[in-house]
């Protein structure tokens, strides 16, 4: 219903009123002009931050292709890739599994940390009287892929380890809050105390393991061994496998694989890659001349950035002087990750220096591209900077490899760590000397269990 308008004279009265009123409100408005503009640019300013997120806040997880059923999925399909079954791969490609998802749903969802525990599959026991009596320490350098990282540290957490994971301080806020979340939950995972920018490669990634050394030395876990790793590294032995390699091949000893530049050899700037590179082959280090000579004429070594190291020896890369100036000199220097612990792990009188080694210890599976059909047969996936992002294809190879983990994956090919953790966490609880919780299993093994536990 309408309003009934009122007279002329009324209105013109309220006009006049509302004129009156209007010049007032201007005279006070050009009063306090200047405070007003401060207020309203900082109202503007404080609705524009709320409303849109920062530039470093992407989506925490890419979205996953949609989900077509494949039999006993994923267990059956697993088990034909597994087995090497040549029309398997293809179907791969149609059958994308979403495991992902339900882990950040997990994640995500409200609820207290023994459901989560339950929920993620972690193992909560020490699975035989060896194992508890041989912790080991992991860290773990990560970025990005939440649900692989919590995929990965599922794989290899038992409660007797302890595991420092370095978060990139560049990482989206949601990717650090959701990672402090898991990590609260176990007594044995921390986050390291101080993080590093864009720690992928280079220098600050080799201050992001000296930055967990520090936390873990000074931890109240014992441990005899650390190793490090990714967020796109997965197991491919079970925990009790990596102890018994490292007692029968290497106790007391460090795993760094690499070599000297051989003196006949001109040094060139290179690419290559050398954790698959064979010790008879033609040696040729990334850095062209080093800007400043060695500290303490150190020879220098080219090789792995991923090891197996003692106690012992952390403890004396925290203190030795040749240390601390190495560490110094090799901000100056490209891929220091490669020459820093080879190098220290070549004096002899470091402890668990292994002087006289070369291109030994399995660390990590990789499939490089200049080594196609001489170590492996090809990538099934796709390679990026001459690394093999694995497909559902190179399962059977990954399997079969003596290393202890593989490198590399991402969740472009989530099928891939879906099978391999199912693969894995049956070769976990068929070594176990204690009885297997129910939620240690994953869902759905009846057809991979006839299939693939042996």
């Amino acid at each position: 219903m309408r309003a009934s308008p009122g007279s002329l004279e009324e209105n013109i009265s309220n006009h006049g009123n509302k004129k009156a009123t209007g010049a007032q409100n201007m005279s006070q408005l050009r009063a306090t002009k200047p405070g007003l503009l401060v207020c309203v640019a900082i109202c503007v300013f404080i609705f524009l931050y709320l409303r849109n997120p920062t530039p470093e806040e992407p989506e925490e997880e890419p979205t996953y292709p949609a989900v077509v059923e494949c039999g006993f999925y994923p267990d059956e399909l697993c088990s034909a890739l597994f087995e090497g079954k040549e029309v398997a791969p293809q179907i791969a490609k149609f059958c994308k599994n979403p495991h992902g998802s339900e882990i950040l749903a997990h994640l995500h969802r409200p609820g207290n940390c023994s459901r989560i525990s339950q929920e993620l599959h972690f193992i909560t026991r020490p699975l035989s009287a060896e194992e508890g009596t041989f912790p080991l320490a992991y860290i773990i350098t990560i970025h990005k892929e939440l649900a692989m990282f919590v995929q990965l540290l599922r794989a290899i957490y038992v409660p007797q380890n302890v595991y420092c994971i370095h978060v990139d301080e560049k990482a989206p806020k949601k990717y650090k809050t959701a990672v402090q979340s898991l990590v609260n939950c176990f007594e044995n995972i921390f986050i390291s105390s101080t993080r590093e920018k864009m720690a992928y490669t280079g220098f600050r990634r080799l201050l992001a393991d000296i930055n967990c050394m520090k936390d873990l030395v000074h931890s109240k876990f014992q441990w005899n061994y650390v190793i490090n790793l990714c967020g796109q590294d997965f197991p491919i032995k079970t925990n009790r496998e990596i102890i018994h390699y490292i007692r029968s091949k290497w106790n007391d000893k460090n795993i760094t694989p690499g070599v000297i530049q051989p003196p006949n050899i001109k040094s060139k700037m290179s690419q290559s890659h050398p954790e698959f590179t064979p010790e008879e082959d033609i040696y040729v280090p990334p850095n062209e001349r080093f800007k400043d000579e060695p500290p303490h004429n150190l020879t220098i070594y080219f090789g792995s950035a991923y090891y197996v190291l003692t106690r012992k020896f952390v403890e004396f890369v925290l203190t030795d002087t040749r240390a601390k100036d190495m560490l110094r000199w090799s901000k100056d220097i490209h891929g220091p990750e490669r020459h820093y612990w080879v190098t220290l792990n070549r004096l002899k009188d470091a402890p668990g220096s292994t002087p006289n080694t070369g291109w030994e210890g399995n660390v990590r599976a990789i499939k490089w591209k200049n080594k196609e059909g001489t170590v492996h047969d090809g990538c099934k996936g796709h390679y990026v900077q001459d690394a093999c992002v694995y497909g559902p294809g190179d399962l059977p190879w990954i399997i079969q490899s003596p290393s202890l983990f593989a490198n590399q994956f991402d969740s472009t090919e989530p099928l891939v760590v879906s099978c391999l953790e199912r693969w894995h966490r049956l070769k976990v609880l068929g070594q176990a000397e204690v009885p297997v919780e129910p939620h240690w299993h994953f869902k759905r093994e009846s057809h991979f269990n006839m299939k693939l536990n042996h």
